[in-house]
């Protein structure tokens, strides 16, 4: 095992991509780098919002901040090397490198799944026990929550980085995709891996099932509280408290399931390089965009912003 290891740490992995070099190709590549600029700008924008803006200084916002910090990285973590090996046609990743991807990727998408679920919990207290909400949200609360969807996630990280670097790697090192999933790794292993498939199913159930209940439980009790309201205003105004968060969390959840819940038979390499392209980057992108265009408090600090600048600059 160890003679292995050493050949693949000296080697590192060939990373196949996602597009060719045809026309057709290289417009998609410019759109997905156009979508990967929207979310970088989006997302240090909103941050830069919450953090400046006293008014979004609240529980649900500080989630949010937190939420767009990990989309940032998410999108840092893959498209910068995806964007250089496909410019200079390289495709190749050291064993180092391929280490540090993985170990970034599972830690921010499970931190992100967990944060997801949490979010959910506040709002079923917001919306549940607004009397109480002050004090079940506490800011010593909210800080143990993301703290706790951090730890948790770089665990996890930890947990299958370590596993995916200790298996023995041979034959052909090309990787069928445009970074370094453990899923399209895993074929290229000498061994049986079925050990390892049930660490990283365990993995799965508990940093993205356990959440996706949490969420669940706490939407159908926010349904129930919504239902007995009496005033139609308070109705409206708490479905669209959620429904910018249910959007995130169906975008998230539904290509995150697809990857990794699904029995290794049933998976092709064509369909979750596409997957994996929507949870790396185009839901970084949506996310901001969801959480802004349908909230009047963030794009107040906006028009706010704005306006601070257009008179910075007219003086």
């Amino acid at each position: 095992m160890g003679i292995w290891l050493n050949q693949s740490s000296i080697d590192g992995f060939i990373l196949l991509g996602i597009f060719s070099h045809s026309q057709a190709d290289f417009a998609l590549f410019s759109v997905v780098m156009v979508v990967f600029t929207v979310a970088l700008c989006g997302n240090v924008l909103l941050v830069c919002l919450i953090y400046m803006d006293p008014r979004l200084r609240t529980p649900m916002y500080f989630f949010l901040s937190q939420l767009s910090l990990m989309d940032l990285l998410l999108v840092c973590d893959i498209v910068p090397k995806m964007a250089f090996n496909f410019l200079s046609g390289r495709k190749f990743i050291s064993f180092v490198g391929c280490a540090i991807q993985i170990g970034f990727f599972v830690s921010l998408v499970g931190s992100e799944g967990l944060l997801l679920g949490l979010m959910a919990y506040d709002r079923y207290v917001a919306i549940s026990h607004p009397l109480h909400y002050p004090i079940l949200m506490s800011q010593k609360v909210c800080l143990q929550i993301a703290g706790s969807s951090w730890t948790f996630g770089i665990i996890d990280g930890m947990i299958q980085m370590v596993g995916a670097i200790s298996l023995p790697y041979c034959g052909p090192r090309n990787v069928d995709h445009f970074f370094c999933e453990i899923p399209a790794l895993l074929k290229l292993a000498c061994v049986d891996t079925s050990i390892f498939d049930s660490l990283l199913f365990a993995c799965c159930i508990f940093m993205l099932l356990l959440p996706f209940s949490i969420i669940v439980a706490s939407y159908a009790r926010i349904l129930g509280a919504v239902l007995h309201m009496h005033s139609a205003h308070a109705r409206k105004k708490a479905l669209a408290t959620c429904s910018s968060h249910l959007t995130a969390v169906s975008l998230f959840y539904g290509a995150a399931m697809f990857i990794y819940l699904r029995p290794r038979h049933y998976r092709a390499p064509s369909h979750d390089k596409v997957v994996s392209l929507f949870y790396t980057v185009l839901t970084p992108m949506l996310n901001p965009l969801i959480y802004s265009l349908r909230n009047r408090e963030v794009m107040g600090a906006l028009k706010k912003g704005l306006d601070h600048c257009r008179v910075g600059n007219w003086h």
